[in-house]
């Protein structure tokens, strides 16, 4: 009788836990088909401005544009003409500048943070109190330029650059309290 308590015993316990095993796997089967909402995809104007693709002023003429104040954040202004061209103060964070011309451009209190103005020509340019914080500004010429209070911190400049910007460095910028000296290695 003891014998066939302990099969009874067993298989019984065997049953629950089959029995588990089948409930699991239909819990997992529920989950699995049924249909959550899924959230529609953003849109509208607040979407749209939003995610907009940064503007592209690429091989434009854009001589004495006005730009003061504008948010710019990753433009296009590849060989573009910037001669004359009002930037003061806009945001023009990653912005791509490489291969355009600025003669008498104000780039005065302008953020070009990680910007890249490689292979630039600046003629009496005003960076005064600009920021420049890690921009690549490689085979850029600086001719009769304003630097006071610019703040080149980790930017890529070459060596012959750097000398030139050093003779003229002065200030402190007002935005980063970094001297342009410092920022420049001097």
């Amino acid at each position: 009788m003891t014998g066939n308590l302990w099969r009874w015993q067993r298989r019984s316990h065997w049953q629950v836990r089959q029995t588990w095993i089948i409930i699991l796997a239909a819990i997992v089967l529920w989950l699995l088909g049924t249909s959550f909402p899924v959230q529609a995809a953003p849109v509208g104007a607040k979407y749209t401005q939003q995610y907009a693709p940064p503007p592209s002023y690429s091989n434009a003429n854009l001589k004495d544009r006005d730009f003061v104040a504008e948010h710019l954040r990753v433009a296009e202004f590849s060989n573009a003409n910037l001669n004359g061209a009002n930037f003061t103060n806009a945001d023009l964070t990653g912005a791509v500048l490489s291969a355009s011309t600025m003669v008498d451009t104000n780039l005065h209190g302008a953020d070009l943070t990680q910007a890249m103005v490689d292979q630039v020509k600046m003629l009496r340019t005003d960076l005064s109190d600009a920021i420049l914080a890690n921009a690549i500004l490689l085979s850029t010429t600086f001719e009769d330029v304003t630097i006071v209070g610019a703040d080149f911190s980790d930017a890529l400049l070459d060596g012959a650059q750097v000398k030139k910007l050093c003779k003229i460095a002065a200030g402190v910028n007002s935005q980063t309290g970094i001297a342009t000296q410092d920022s420049l290695g001097c």
